[in-house]
């Protein structure tokens, strides 16, 4: 038997008794459900004109059938022992197939697994109903910063940093499922959280640093698309800013049609990443017993193998992505039993899994094609590009290696990396305005994008297509300088027992998530220092400032080098 579709909101129970150690299917619960299906159906059939008018019908007629459920229930309780609900979910349509349940003979009812398995649907199914969310929070990992990253170790080091970007998502996926968790659990995301048990002014400091992550993982987006314009249209730099601002406006204009259809069009801008890297990947054959040992054997050979490794694992980890992933999950129909938590969080890690499997493969390529490609012998031009490779340079490399057509899918990946880095960071930035502000959610679709929008735009415009590189290391420095203000919150409230209750996370899981973050905490503050410093040193500042600064991180040997570095 098929039930007839429902309310998308409206959740079907079906009793399940056990008997002896084994699940087997109610028949008095069954005929219960049955009896009170056809009466609510006929309820609602002739009651139907005046449920258009006010509802009121199909509100009895649901009450009546829960009291009927409920009573049925009871009974199968009483006759076969301890019964438990089971919810069906399927995502926007909630369906129960029983076809096996009806006809099933008493004596084989009590195998309990077939039984079972008929009531809660195909475990697959299921775990479709939770797709989704993964894609959006992995092309952070996919941005033109990580792009830049990749590009850059593959020259200096080849494959020997692999390994840097395969413990990175390890942890990350720790990371992402504790905000998923809390999520599921609490029924609110992080930026509500920390509105409702933070004090005022600490509240307002967290909306700030969140905000101020937002707008510097939107820049590296932003110069990306605009590059990619460049690249494949011949735009110049400002008409690409306009038009990735407006793409990024219609965009996310989709969320109007459901969350659903943000997910599909990310997951489409990543699938066209991963076919354009894997078409240049297959024309270069990189040698894969070196990409398997630079993955699974840690190195740090080289001239500055460190600052490369903490360059690759400082791009990994964005505060954003914290409070979009807790948020993404609320999408969903979250249950409310105890075993439907489990599962919703397991299927949850599952899909976010996959999804940065799949984008942990295209940095790996990322950064194969870069290493293959620098490590052939090259004219004098190309290896003075190699040696300096950004977004706008590795487009010109690959066209003398490759040819123009290499060059023009470098092109089509580099636009779909920026612009769905764009359209995802501005999408967090409405969580989290509406999370830390409580405003309605018509003012924020107006006023979250425009927020984000107007400074990076600003920002991207100063700067130009000369400065990308420069921009993409400063909105680095600043992720790294706000991370600590989105990730100790979750972790607070992922080890919180009053927060989370029984689903409170073991005490191992508790504190190698700790021991991670501090990592993680100390490799960014260590970029940030190091790297703001040298920007300082060598920015266009003043030369007096410039010069103190210099003489201050350098130890001065003698007084002729002092002399030097003042007159410099």
């Amino acid at each position: 038997m098929r039930a007839h579709r429902i309310h998308p909101y409206r959740i079907i129970y079906v009793c399940v008794h056990k008997q002896n150690g084994e699940l087997t299917l109610s028949a008095a619960c069954i005929l219960d459900w049955i009896q009170a299906w056809i009466q609510a159906s006929l309820d609602e059939k002739s009651q139907s004109q005046s449920y258009v008018n006010t509802g009121s019908a199909s509100q009895k007629a649901r009450r009546e059938m829960e009291e009927r459920r409920s009573i049925g229930r009871d009974q199968g309780q009483q006759q076969h022992g301890n019964g438990r609900a089971v919810p069906i979910a399927d995502g926007d349509v909630i369906e129960m197939e029983a076809a096996a349940a009806s006809t099933v003979p008493s004596s084989s009812r009590q195998q309990g697994d077939d039984g079972a398995g008929g009531v809660q649907g195909p475990r697959w199914k299921r775990f479709l109903a939770y797709v989704g969310p993964g894609f959006l929070i992995s092309m952070a990992y996919l941005d033109p910063s990580n792009l830049q990253t990749d590009l850059q170790a593959g020259y200096s080091h080849r494959y020997e940093l692999l390994w840097v970007l395969l413990f990175g998502f390890i942890f990350v996926l720790i990371i992402q499922s504790l905000a998923a968790k809390l999520g599921i659990v609490t029924g609110r995301h992080l930026a509500e959280l920390c509105m409702s048990e933070y004090p005022k002014h600490v509240r307002y400091a967290l909306w700030f640093f969140a905000e101020l992550g937002v707008i510097a993982a939107t820049i590296p987006g932003v110069l990306g698309t605009a590059l990619a314009y460049n690249m494949v249209l011949d735009l110049p730099f400002w008409a690409g800013l306009l038009i990735c601002a407006a793409t990024i406006i219609l965009l996310l204009g989709l969320q109007s049609y459901g969350v659903r259809k943000v997910e599909f069009m990310i997951a489409v801008f990543m699938l066209i990443m991963a076919s354009c890297f894997f078409i240049e990947l297959s024309h270069v054959n990189p040698p894969m017993n070196e990409l398997i040992e630079g993955l699974f054997i840690p190195r740090l050979n080289g001239h500055y193998a460190i600052s490369d490794a903490v360059a690759l694992i400082s791009a990994l980890v964005v505060p954003h992505n914290l409070f979009l992933h807790s948020s993404l999950v609320s999408s969903r129909k979250l249950p409310s039993s105890s075993e439907a938590v489990k599962d919703a969080s397991m299927f949850f890690l599952l899909e976010n899994a996959f999804a940065l499997f799949l984008a942990l493969v295209i940095n790996v390529a990322i950064v194969s094609l870069s290493g293959t490609v620098c490590a052939d012998n090259l004219s004098l031009d190309d290896t003075n590009t190699c040696s300096t490779l950004t977004l706008k340079s590795a487009s010109i490399l690959f066209k003398n290696v490759l040819g123009r057509p290499r060059s023009f899918v470098y092109g089509l990946a580099l636009l779909a990396s920026g612009q769905s880095c764009a359209v995802v960071t501005t999408y967090s930035g409405q969580y989290i305005m509406q999370g830390f502000s409580g405003m309605r959610v018509c003012i924020i679709y107006l006023f979250a994008p425009c927020l984000t929008m107007v400074p990076t735009l600003i920002i991207c415009g100063i700067g130009g297509a000369l400065r990308v590189r420069q921009l993409i290391n400063i909105a680095a420095i600043i992720l790294s300088f706000v991370l600590p203000f989105a990730l100790v919150p979750l972790l607070k409230f992922s080890s919180c027992c009053s927060m989370i209750g029984p689903y409170k996370n073991s005490t191992c899981i508790t504190r190698v998530s700790w021991i991670l973050s501090v990592v993680i905490i100390g490799i960014n503050t260590y970029f940030f220092c190091t790297t703001f410093v040298s920007w300082l040193v060598y920015s266009d500042l003043p030369s007096s400032v410039s010069c103190e600064i210099e003489v201050a991180e350098v130890p001065i040997q003698d007084n002729k080098d002092e002399d030097l570095a003042l007159h410099c």
